[in-house]
């Protein structure tokens, strides 16, 4: 599909106002992705690993706050004052940031901030960001220079030492391997639900996303000035990965 024929961002909106409760489970993530809860727990420790005192953390596309609260637990074990820490959220959807917003609220962090927004558009402080995540909102990026400009912008937002972290949805380069892992993964969500599912949940990437491959989004990070860029896990059409700000 054409990338203009595309949900615009008022219809994606609109999607996740209604989807408050299938984003708030911590234990299982989103039953959607292929190994939601493990590529959660690996961006997040590796936040912590690379930030293990963070000022300040951003989330966008929070959702329910899933991958927040995740790292909330990763600065708690050690026995960080995660009480202390900033944690900004963004989202399209309010609803979704009063969910996250209460749910961080109740595990006694302080300073929670919710931002309803594109995060393209949103005035955010630059420099001021020790962790960036991004988990489930890159694939809604649409041109080369939509994403050239997403992944600058967060590369400006953060603090010099500074991490970005994301979880995703990713195509492939080439043809035969794309239809291959999109086979898996159709089988994952006939095996997750049935096929009236797995038809579903293809109708609303193609109507709603526009991935990019892993490699074309390592090769931007670099370009956009990011250092350390590490993948962490990839299964079928899902990945996790980040890099730092020197």
């Amino acid at each position: 599909m054409n990338v203009n024929a595309k949900s615009t961002v008022e219809e994606i909106r609109r999607r996740f106002d209604g989807d408050v409760e299938r984003f708030s489970n911590l234990t299982t993530g989103q039953t959607a992705t292929i190994d939601a809860p493990l590529a959660m727990e690996l961006i997040t420790a590796a936040a912590v690993a690379c930030n293990p005192t963070p000022r300040a953390v951003l989330d966008i596309g929070c959702g329910a706050g899933n991958n927040t609260l995740k790292l909330l637990d990763h600065l708690r074990s050690r026995g960080v004052a995660y009480c202390q820490v900033q944690y900004d959220l963004l989202d399209l959807s309010q609803p979704m940031l009063d969910r996250a917003s209460e749910r961080i609220l109740a595990t006694g962090a302080v300073e929670v901030r919710t931002i309803r927004g594109d995060f393209r558009e949103v005035d955010l402080r630059l420099g001021h960001y020790d962790v960036i995540l991004a988990a489930a909102v890159l694939h809604h990026l649409r041109d080369d220079a939509d994403w050239q400009a997403a992944f600058q912008k967060i590369f400006s937002l953060l603090a010099p030492g500074g991490s970005f972290w994301v979880t995703d949805l990713v195509a492939h380069e080439g043809n035969a391997v794309s239809r291959l892992m999109y086979d898996r993964y159709g089988d994952y969500l006939v095996q997750t639900g049935d096929s009236a599912y797995r038809d579903q949940v293809f109708a609303y990437i193609a109507q709603e996303d526009s991935p990019r491959s892993l490699t074309y989004q390592l090769e931007l990070a670099r370009q956009s000035g990011f250092v350390e860029i590490d993948v962490l896990h990839k299964t079928s059409c899902f990945a996790a990965f980040g890099g730092r700000k020197l």
